[in-house]
């Protein structure tokens, strides 16, 4: 009771301070961000803190209750918003849902399901060199798929593999670094950030080309830690080992290969067709974007239809992680409302002195990067990306042309700009279980599976701040 008390009376002192802050009825600006105070993420920090700590101190009360913190703070942040910004407010909350957050569960829902149909079964054990094989061949399917896709096919299979292995809460924190992140930067198909710069006039294989030593650099040198730490546990380990008949590596309901083409296909095709718009509660929604939702969702229900019900057993697939990432994701959403609006308010917002001091492409990689760790790396890219074309006095239109390597047109430094933003908006969505969509599916879905993973810090102190970090910096010495 005193927990809930003491939460209640944060809630109350940020409405208080919201009320005086932003008065009770004056204009609003038309981008809310100029106006948002730093400490208006207080719930965005509050929520990323509940994830972190209460599975350590009430590991009982979070389990059943966690869809209704994540249902408090964004209330926290809801309440006095609407009440102070009104229009404006239900405006951005309407917004966030429906061009961000119903699109985003629609293709975890889709991906999840049809992946769960895939059942990889044989003798295939779970060695160093067997795991370091199947991370590979994760990355790369990343790029082509998506982290999401590439993750939800490849994590069964992992998981399978390792079955029989102790200690393997490494092995899925190396897969979220690699397969959930690092493998999506090679296409525009690997991960949304890339996706919007495909949109905003970015050819669709610059990325390969450009960012192709960045990503082969990074992925080695993790897979090659990976590798020795992976070895070190085994032989740890391997006297506990039982032998286990051997049987033919067999791939089952190949069929949702298919499927999964026509998701990716759906994905690339809302980014070339222009259907126009309608509007939904005051919001402006792409009509591709809804037939695209739409086909996703069939293109799951089918899955489930077609797909035997022995196949979904034998992957031990039940509904609640996609729950889990659901109702957390919900909360995170809302509540990360101030802190996009901040940041995309640039240098007339409350991270103006961030913003202003962005200045190399080093500076370009670890702003884009260390945001992306936290906040949605979408529009932490689309951000860095206007302010390397606003000061370079470029516009989307001569974008081509200013990344046409050896051409008279080309622009060097936007290269250099637009590599380091790129980078690192994809490739530091690793540090953190929130970074990247996949991370926190990934994470429920291993613990479905009884691996106990790392709490939120946990992760970053044992896995992604000793391993990624090191990586990130030699990245920067030799490219940037």
């Amino acid at each position: 009771m005193g927990r809930f008390l003491g939460i209640a009376c944060l809630s109350g002192a940020f409405f208080g301070a919201a009320t005086a802050a932003y008065g009770s009825g004056g204009a609003v600006p038309e981008e809310i961000g100029r106006v948002l105070p730093l400490w208006s993420v207080i719930p965005f920090v509050g929520i990323l803190l509940s994830i972190a700590l209460l599975p350590l101190w009430t590991p009982r009360f979070w389990h059943h209750h966690f869809g209704k913190v994540s249902a408090f703070w964004a209330l926290t942040l809801a309440v006095p918003f609407l009440i102070v910004f009104r229009e404006t407010a239900f405006h951005e909350i309407c917004h966030i849902l429906l061009i961000d957050y119903i699109p985003f569960i629609i293709l975890l829902w889709g991906l999840f399901t049809i992946a769960g149909g895939i059942v990889v079964s044989g003798s295939l054990r779970g060695t160093p060199l067997t795991n370091t094989v199947l991370l590979l061949i994760g990355t790369f399917l990343a790029s082509w798929v998506g982290t999401t896709g590439a993750s939800m096919v490849m994590i069964r299979p992992v998981l399978r593999a390792n079955r029989h292995r102790v200690k393997k809460a490494h092995i899925i924190c190396f897969f979220i670094f690699l397969v959930a992140n690092i493998g999506g930067s090679l296409t525009p198909l690997g991960d949304p950030p890339l996706f919007l710069g495909f949109l905003h006039n970015v050819p669709f294989f610059w990325v390969t080309t450009n960012i192709f030593p960045h990503f082969a650099f990074a992925a080695l040198v993790v897979l090659a830690v990976f590798y020795f730490w992976d070895l070190w546990m085994y032989r740890r380990e391997k006297s506990h080992e039982t032998p286990e008949e051997k049987a033919p590596i067999r791939v089952e309901g190949l069929y949702n290969f298919l499927l999964l083409a026509g998701v990716v296909g759906v994905i690339l095709l809302s980014g070339y067709w222009k259907a126009g718009s309608i509007h939904i509660l005051g919001v402006e929604v792409q009509i591709q974007n809804l037939v695209r939702d739409f086909s996703i969702v069939c293109l799951g229900l089918f899955s489930l239809y077609v797909t035997p019900k022995a196949l979904r057993e034998a992957n031990d697939f039940t509904w609640g992680p996609i729950l889990e990432v659901a109702k957390l994701f919900a909360g995170i959403f809302i509540t990360i409302i101030p802190a996009l609006a901040i940041l995309k308010a640039g240098a007339d917002g409350a991270l103006r002195d961030l913003i202003l001091a962005v200045k190399t492409p080093a500076h370009y990689f670890w702003a884009a990067g260390s945001l992306s760790s936290f906040l949605d790396n979408a529009p932490t890219y689309l951000t860095f990306f206007n302010m390397a074309l606003g000061k370079l006095h470029l516009s989307e239109a001569m974008i081509p042309a200013a990344l046409n390597v050896g051409a008279p047109t080309a622009n060097v430094q936007f290269i250099y700009y637009l590599e380091a933003i790129s980078a690192g908006a994809v490739f530091m969505g690793a540090n953190t279980y929130i970074g990247n969509a996949p991370n926190f599916m990934v994470k429920s879905i291993a613990e479905e599976a009884g691996i106990n993973m790392p709490s939120f810090f946990g992760y970053m102190v044992k896995y992604s701040l000793p391993v990624l970090i090191p990586v990130f910096v030699a990245v920067t010495w030799i490219f940037f």
